[in-house]
């Protein structure tokens, strides 16, 4: 196995964990700008007002998005399975 190879395999592995971990992420994030814009326009301080709503829609987004990480996992797993099988 080369370098090259190597490198594409890790390659591929980055990629699939950033399209799995997309959806969620950008969830929390646009929850959590929505939520300290509504803390600012209200002038409400509470600290711990941010991680109910981020927990529900996290939540919420790994159901939704569940076939979708399954299905990138899965053709992933079989990429690296038929690498496996044909001996590289």
């Amino acid at each position: 196995m080369t370098g090259a190879e190597v490198l594409d395999i890790a390659s591929s592995g980055i990629w699939t964990l950033i399209k799995l971990s997309v959806p969620v992420l950008l969830v929390g994030l646009v929850v959590g700008v929505i939520v300290a814009l509504f803390q600012a326009l209200t002038q409400i301080q509470e600290q711990t007002l941010v991680f109910v709503p981020k927990i529900i829609s996290i939540f919420l987004a790994l159901l939704v998005a569940f076939p979708f990480m399954g299905s990138v996992l899965g053709s992933f797993t079989e990429q690296i399975s038929q690498l496996i099988v044909s001996g590289f």
